[in-house]
């Protein structure tokens, strides 16, 4: 009960304009290390770099922030049109700080963005964020290749303090971009080896080959379930004795680590916008599937970015709109197979963080605790979801009319934004981002064929076809998999 007591306190589900108490604070708390609770209410504080290193707390919460730091009206004004790699580092220092020295923090962004993120401009007032352009050419870059650079001066810290001996066993899993991101990120880094669980029959044969052809110290598993499984195998090894010789942490967004980097660059797009000068407020669109991205547009907001409304845009995995509406939660099983296959999950991980901020209680089953404050979550969420017609007629009518291509997540997003605008008229004049989370070459087939166009592969994608795969196939069985994981990673 303590933790969401003080959660509240320091940071209550309010508008902007009612955060100066909390502001106090957070500028107080620039000069110590920040910590960390668990959703569950049952594991210790920690710090940062616990909290990189564990993944999931002990008692099988998601770790939050006990206390945010603030971004200051003034500190967005001096941050007009800098490059992402400032912002991030103007970001995240107040997160890492006395866990990660500010000088090799600001090389750490420099290095892990080296691309570029368009901001489009596509009507008067919606833009389109193309987190695209990173290695993989999926939004995932963003928040992976910070983690593994974190996650990389972590253990190698460990390993000269005398730490326990063995690497660090990444496990993640992925419903699409995540496994290639991550797989991608940590490829190479030293005291680190990456095992990526996935379900073959919903990952495009691009996605796929993007982690299947690396090796190295990278593995991946072919899990004949859905992504549930997938997720609930890496759960119950965190959770596991048996496997506590092993140093396991996770990749997937319920380590806190993948949520920090993707709330910069909400705060990127709105200091690249004009109509935000003057601190207007902005709506934000977010195709939604585990939750993580939308959660970092929360914890931008919980920190003081002028977001106005946030559009959660789900597929046909329709459990939050409904449990929006409802008040009543019930979990897709098996979810729902839709064409942003990226974004098929019956049960997101980070509703429990999403439940906490708003001062409910969610466990790790889904099992609803304790209720959140629903009218606040209304009045600041905004539900939707878009089913696989309506995304192939977005992609359509978003080429025909603005030339602008959107792949099947995009497009979730760009239609959920349309529809939060014909409900709400008042908000058509305020400036909105709506997220691009993969580029369209990621999905020739269902591009070709919505719109007759292939999309232009970009350098990051060209030549997989010609790679040689590798990977196992278990079945979602957890104890196969503890057997295989012992027999890998065991002394």
């Amino acid at each position: 009960m303590a933790a969401r007591a003080v959660a509240l306190a320091v940071g209550p589900a309010l508008g902007p304009a009612a955060q100066l108490p909390q502001r106090l604070q957070g500028s107080m708390l620039m000069s110590r290390p920040l910590r960390f609770y668990s959703t569950n209410r049952n594991s210790p504080d920690v710090t940062l770099a616990q909290a990189l290193l564990q993944g999931q707390a002990p008692d099988r919460g998601l770790y939050l922030p006990r206390t945010y730091p603030l971004i200051t009206p003034d500190e967005l004004r001096r941050w007009r049109l800098r490059s992402y790699p400032e912002v991030a580092f103007a970001v995240l220092r107040k997160f890492t700080v006395g866990v990660i020295d500010e000088a090799r923090l600001r090389e750490l962004c420099t290095d892990a963005y080296d691309f570029e993120v368009p901001l489009e401009k596509v009507t008067e007032h919606i833009h389109v964020l193309r987190l695209d352009r990173g290695p993989t050419a999926s939004f995932k870059d963003f928040a992976a290749r910070m983690m593994a650079r974190w996650m990389g001066v972590l253990a190698s810290r460990q390993t000269a303090d005398g730490e326990p001996p063995g690497e660090l066993i990444v496990l993640t899993a992925t419903s699409g971009d995540t496994g290639s991101a991550v797989a991608h990120a940590f490829r190479g880094v030293g005291g680190v080896r990456v095992v990526v669980l996935f379900p073959p029959a919903e990952v495009s044969d691009r996605q796929r080959r993007q982690m299947t052809t690396l090796g190295g110290n990278v593995t991946t598993v072919a899990i004949d379930g859905k992504f549930d499984d997938c997720q609930a195998l890496v759960k119950q090894a965190f959770a596991d004795s048996a496997l506590r010789g092993l140093r396991l942490t996770s990749a997937n967004s319920i380590n806190i680590g993948r949520l920090l980097p993707q709330c910069v660059y909400y705060v990127y797009a709105y200091v690249h916008l004009p109509e935000t000068a003057n601190g207007a407020a902005i709506t934000v669109s977010v195709p939604s599937g585990n939750f993580g991205n939308m959660m970092g547009a929360m914890l931008a907001r919980r920190m003081g970015l002028p977001i106005e409304r946030v559009v959660v845009a789900t597929n046909a995995n329709d459990e939050f709109p409904n449990f929006l509406r409802t008040g009543q939660y019930q979990k897709i099983v098996p979810s729902r197979v839709c064409i942003s296959n990226a974004m098929n999950v019956g049960h997101p991980s980070n509703l429990a963080r999403l439940v906490d901020i708003y001062g409910g209680w969610m466990d790790e089953t889904g099992h609803l605790r304790e209720p959140p404050n629903l009218s606040a979550m209304r009045q600041e969420l905004y539900a939707v979801s878009i089913d696989d017609e309506r995304t192939r007629a977005t992609i359509k009518t978003v080429y025909e009319q603005h030339q602008v291509i959107l792949e099947p997540h995009g497009a979730v997003g760009w239609a959920g934004l349309e529809e939060y605008l014909d409900r709400h008229p008042a908000a058509a004049d305020r400036p909105a981002v709506t997220i691009e989370t993969a580029h369209p070459a990621k999905f020739p087939e269902e591009i070709q064929a919505t719109i007759g166009i292939t999309p232009k592969t970009p350098r990051s994608l060209a030549g997989l076809e010609t790679k040689q795969e590798h990977y196992e196939r278990l079945p979602a069985q957890y104890e196969q998999f503890r057997a295989w994981l012992l027999e890998q990673f065991g002394q």
